[in-house]
């Protein structure tokens, strides 16, 4: 195994450790709809994980399914939703959670198994994302605006490296990376990066508008 290779391999362990760690402390925290979503991306980096270490294919069709879902609605849609938790006091209902996952684990359905979507379908990822970087704009604006410039910094960091990698996934792949083995750890480790730091961020910003709700 080459040292690429086993770079992969390390990363997509940081991603199910990262997804799996933090979204249990969203779910413990009482957000549901960022909880599930890191419990998915740490399920589907477990079933990559499976996949590379024995050729399985019900793990590759697993991990496969998990990613369409995450880069296409998990964290365009319901991340967003999420994180609007703190920024405009959005706090759905369980049965509103079951249902923001249900019609968005259809619409995965549709994404991979429609054959009107085989050629837009990289392009709808790209589009998804960059709708998802313009909130985080406004999300890092809300952490400036209470102070939070290291957390602000982080997460811009994050969109940068985000919106990067979609990119790069299906429109410019790394020269000499036939393999794409370099690109799964810059992918891996951006993604396990993402949600530690937005986890952070998230509680830094709610305490934040917090102490300024007891001061006004």
């Amino acid at each position: 195994m080459e040292t690429r290779d086993v770079l992969a391999l390390l990363t997509c362990v940081l991603l199910v450790f990262s997804g799996g760690t933090y979204g249990v402390k969203f779910l413990l925290k009482g957000n549901y709809l960022l909880g599930f979503e890191w419990l998915i991306v740490a399920f589907s980096g477990t079933n990559f994980l499976i996949y590379m270490l024995t050729e399985s294919k019900l793990s590759y069709g697993i991990s496969f399914f998990c990613d369409a879902f995450s880069r296409g609605f998990g964290i365009p849609i319901v991340t967003v939703l999420g994180l609007m938790a703190v920024t405009h006091n959005f706090r759905p209902s369980a049965l509103k959670d079951v249902a923001i996952f249900s019609l968005t684990f259809a619409g995965t359905f549709v994404l991979i198994k429609a054959d009107f979507m085989a050629r837009p379908l990289p392009y709808f990822y790209v589009v998804m994302w960059a709708g998802y970087s313009l909130y985080l704009i406004y999300f890092i604006g809300r952490l400036l605006r209470v102070g939070e410039r290291l957390h602000a910094l982080g997460v811009a960091l994050a969109a940068v490296l985000g919106l990067m990698v979609a990119c790069i996934y299906d429109f410019y792949p790394i020269p000499g990376d036939d393999s794409k083995a370099v690109f799964m750890s810059i992918a891996l480790t951006s993604w396990s990066y993402m949600m530690v730091q937005l986890y952070y961020a998230f509680f830094a910003l709610e305490r934040a508008t917090h102490r300024g709700a007891r001061v006004r």
